[in-house]
């Protein structure tokens, strides 16, 4: 497939003098393929969807403009070629956080840490702007139906496509139970804008150190908790202590509070980032199981442990989903 969207773009690159592509870039979990060309005396990046894919790009397109207006650090749409499936984009260079973070100090690694915390209440500022301006993320929430599907690829794609084990039966409609009763809960406290996957492989750093967000595509209405859960939970290799989870939260309040939003109770968000947790860590490892069930990619096997135990650990703090806690606590090894 590769071979094929790289000419695809090299012919509208082509067409339009923009350029020709140099290499090709990891697309991680993505369906979209990603390109650098060289193009005069800089670069750009080749964003590629399917063949007769045009919805993507105008969400693409819409979004970042949404958040560029709203005046957050995200590549600008240098050309656009919707009927094509293309997207040409400023190039933000190749430093990664995941890899700074790899590379950073303790004391460095907590300032780059705090700089993406940072991000957040700036993306939740952006909420009315989203709504008023017709964006397509001012109009899509994550409502129960949403946050259900979610929960419903994790139990089909890690027991089923992953570990071919579907749940019994007999645990099957309680845990649908359990997955309604937290999605219905999650949806009430749907009110802020969320990039969707706000984690450390979607912030790239510049030399000055400031950071800048890619893959904000999908962004839409959700808890205040959502984005700081995938920051903080998202692709771990070990469990957080509970300190500085603590601690990040309070750093995150405090941010809030700095950008003019609503002060937030910390008891009450921290009940609600439990609750975030349980769901947002069980999609990832739906999408990590998928990832490796049918794309090839076991590396994104190694986090699925070490998620499942905050899982479990945010359960055990809420006192709730019983059904949930004991096939998780299952697949503990």
């Amino acid at each position: 497939m590769s071979k094929h969207q790289q000419k695809r773009l090299q012919d509208v690159l082509t067409g339009s003098e923009l350029g020709n592509v140099v290499s090709e870039l990891t697309p991680d979990a993505s369906t979209r393929e990603f390109y650098r060309i060289e193009s005069g005396d800089t670069t750009l990046i080749g964003c590629v969807y399917a063949a007769g894919d045009a919805e993507g790009p105008r969400q693409l397109i819409d979004v970042t403009n949404l958040f560029l207006r709203a005046g957050l650090p995200v590549a600008k749409v240098i050309r656009e070629f919707v009927d094509e499936g293309i997207v040409i984009l400023e190039d933000l260079g190749e430093s990664i956080l995941r890899d700074a973070l790899l590379s950073s100090s303790a004391r460095e690694s907590e300032l780059l840490i705090n700089a993406a915390i940072d991000l957040i209440p700036r993306i939740q500022a952006a909420t009315e702007l989203a709504i008023t301006s017709g964006s397509l993320a001012g109009k899509l929430r994550f409502d129960r139906e949403k946050l259900l599907w979610e929960l419903n690829f994790f139990k089909e794609h890690y027991f089923t496509s992953l570990r071919g084990q579907p749940i019994e039966t007999s645990i099957d409609t309680p845990i649908e139970e359990e997955f309604s009763e937290l999605s219905v809960w999650l949806e009430d406290r749907a009110s802020v804008l969320c990039h969707r996957d706000f984690h450390t492989a979607n912030l790239m750093v510049h030399s000055d150190g400031s950071l800048a967000i890619i893959d904000h595509q999908d962004a839409r209405i959700g808890s205040p908790t959502y984005d700081l859960v995938s920051l903080l939970l998202d692709r771990i290799t070990e469990p957080p202590s509970d300190s500085w989870l603590d601690e990040k939260i309070s750093y995150f309040l405090e941010a809030r509070s700095a950008n003019g939003l609503a002060a937030l109770d910390k008891s009450d968000f921290r009940i609600e980032f439990d609750h975030q947790t349980v769901q947002r860590c069980l999609k990832a490892v739906g999408t990590f199981s998928y990832q490796s069930a049918f794309r090839g990619k076991h590396h994104f096997e190694v986090y699925i442990q070490p998620m499942f135990r905050v899982v479990l650990r945010s359960i055990d703090r809420l006192g709730k989903y019983p059904n949930l806690r004991q096939i998780l606590t299952a697949e503990l090894r």
